[in-house]
């Protein structure tokens, strides 16, 4: 796959801010205090959907809608935050929706995709299973399978890094989440249309490290997914169009555990009064991981999204995470 050029970004832009407001990005004195550098955190927890995943949902869908005006639905599987984004785009653009969701997903995630019209179909005991289910119910029904990787879908998450590095000074290094890749291959293809020199370093969950042994092998690698508290990043298989971009563009990829993810969204509501998701959180912990590599350096933090149970919420906040 091709990363979007920049004229390709700036028209996403515009099918994206039919709908929303550019999030902002603020560097924060106490997480700054922190890290020993000046951070620069993105807000994507301030979409409508609370998540960036909203982005790429939009730019996508309308694309379905231009290229197949008689489609009657979408198809997709998800953890959550990709579900509420398909959904709502969807909801706006007049599509039927139906999501796909592992048995034991998120409570809070499945009421707000419910919120948005979708119909919630529960299959599988994990991300992968629900996904192999949604693409044959998708072939089924005749309806467009709106996978969680997909270059549309990266050109709607560019939109986010765009903003980042044009409304933000010039970053030394930017530290993004990887679930299933659209996000940091975004930030690879606005990195790259603006000719800079920042260091993208992605973070995985260290009880989902499929990606981190796939980029340390040069090979795709399954592996179990374990993470109880970021399910945003629970994945088992790599999605091999997203590695070849990480190889090719993502100085490393950092492990984080589910410990130092509650710490950094501790951190994040006691320096910023921010809510954000396990996934969300983790650009920080992996910042915090490697801060004595970043002191005295400009850094990039992208926030992904803020959709936490309140459950979960409540025991990390309490420190039983």
């Amino acid at each position: 796959m091709t990363l979007p050029s920049l004229a390709q970004i700036r028209d996403a832009q515009t099918v994206v801010y039919r709908h929303m407001p550019p999030t902002p990005q603020y560097s924060w004195p106490l997480i700054n205090e922190r890290l020993g550098a000046e951070a620069w955190i993105k807000h994507e927890n301030h979409t409508p959907a609370g998540a960036f995943k909203l982005r790429g949902a939009l730019v996508y869908a309308d694309w379905l809608k231009q290229t197949q005006p008689e489609l009657a639905g979408v198809v997709a599987a998800t953890r959550g935050n990709h579900g509420q984004g398909v959904g709502m785009a969807a909801r706006l653009l007049g599509l039927r929706a139906i999501i796909v969701v592992p048995h034991g997903n998120s409570k809070g995630k499945n009421r707000a995709m419910l919120a948005q019209g979708v119909e919630l179909v529960e299959y599988g005991h994990d991300f992968q299973e629900s996904l192999e289910f949604a693409r044959g119910l998708a072939q089924e029904l005749g309806l467009a399978m709106v996978d969680s990787f997909h270059e549309r879908l990266v050109m709607g998450t560019a939109t986010y890094a765009l903003e980042l590095f044009e409304g933000a000074p010039t970053l030394d290094t930017a530290y993004v989440p990887i679930g299933l890749g659209s996000s940091i291959c975004g930030v690879s293809a606005a990195r790259n249309a603006l000719e800079l020199k920042t260091e993208i370093v992605g973070v995985v969950a260290a009880e989902s490290p499929s990606y981190a042994l796939s980029f340390r092998q040069r090979q795709i690698v399954e592996a179990p997914s374990r993470t109880a508290i970021a399910d945003g990043l629970a994945c088992r298989t790599p999605n091999a169009q997203a590695m070849e971009i990480i190889w090719q563009n993502v100085a490393r990829i950092v492990e984080v555990t589910d410990a130092e993810i509650a710490h950094a969204m501790r951190a994040l509501y006691e320096d910023t009064h921010n809510l954000a998701e396990g996934a969300g959180a983790a650009a920080l912990a992996g910042a915090l991981n490697e801060k004595q590599h970043q002191v005295g350096k400009r850094i990039g933090i992208v926030l992904t999204g803020g959709n936490v149970d309140r459950e979960t919420y409540v025991d990390v906040l309490a420190g039983a995470v």
